[in-house]
């Protein structure tokens, strides 16, 4: 027998951010925040999640503004490569955790892949968005490599050099799970203005692949003035 649905996409996407605005409280967030947090309900089906979403200071500023520029997109996993709009981007988003060196490292370690996949970011790392969905691990290391280079950069404790450059544009952090999950979240809000970073997280256990990957989809969507 034949089912009542909609079919059209547009009509699909229009509806739904519509309820989501009714459902979600987005006072206080400007224009870009309250796109990323109605697209990370979307991406869940849960308005619950909107008070666990934060945002540094010039987060999705600096975020948009490596997006329009080019900038390299560093994944955890291939899931949140996967999930990023291609047709909005210059160039693939680069995931490198099954990457025969990453095997090699991580054997040589005793560590994750994720973790070992940060040692071959190189020099992409540097004002890049970068969107970790899956791994705690990878999380914590990105901050301990954040905090190496600005004492290296002249920083003192781990905190910004004046000339400290190696560190991305925006850390999207939402890896999800229960050990280390919350905590590598609350690690990075914790620490992001002592190591001058901007980030967007979600605090807590949740988070995602598909939270993540929207949360990028979100900026560059801003960027194209697709706003609802």
């Amino acid at each position: 027998m034949p089912f009542d649905y909609v079919v059209d996409p547009k009509a699909i996407e229009k509806n739904s951010f519509e309820m989501i605005r009714k459902l979600t409280d987005l006072d206080g967030l400007d224009q870009s925040q309250q796109q990323v947090v109605m697209r990370i309900v979307h991406s869940v089906g849960m308005p619950e999640v909107a008070d666990k979403v934060k945002f540094s200071a010039n987060a999705c500023e600096s975020g948009q503004a490596a997006l329009a520029a080019g900038k390299a997109i560093l994944c955890d996993v291939e899931m949140v490569k996967q999930g990023i709009t291609k047709r909005m981007i210059q160039q693939p988003p680069l995931c490198l955790l099954n990457d025969p060196r990453t095997v090699e490292l991580a054997k040589a370690s005793g560590e994750t892949r994720s973790m070992a996949a940060l040692e071959l970011w190189g020099d992409d790392l540097a004002g890049s968005i970068v969107v970790i969905g899956n791994a705690p691990t990878a999380l914590f290391r990105l901050l301990e490599m954040i905090e190496q280079a600005n004492e290296k950069d002249g920083g003192k404790d781990g905190k910004a050099g004046k000339d400290s450059k190696n560190k991305p544009a925006l850390i999207i952090g939402m890896p999800v799970g229960f050990i280390g999950a919350a905590e590598s979240k609350q690690a990075l809000w914790d620490v992001h203005e002592r190591l001058g970073i901007e980030c967007i997280t979600l605090l807590g256990n949740q988070g995602g692949s598909a939270v993540s990957s929207a949360t990028c989809n979100a900026l560059l969507r801003c960027n194209i003035g697709e706003i609802y």
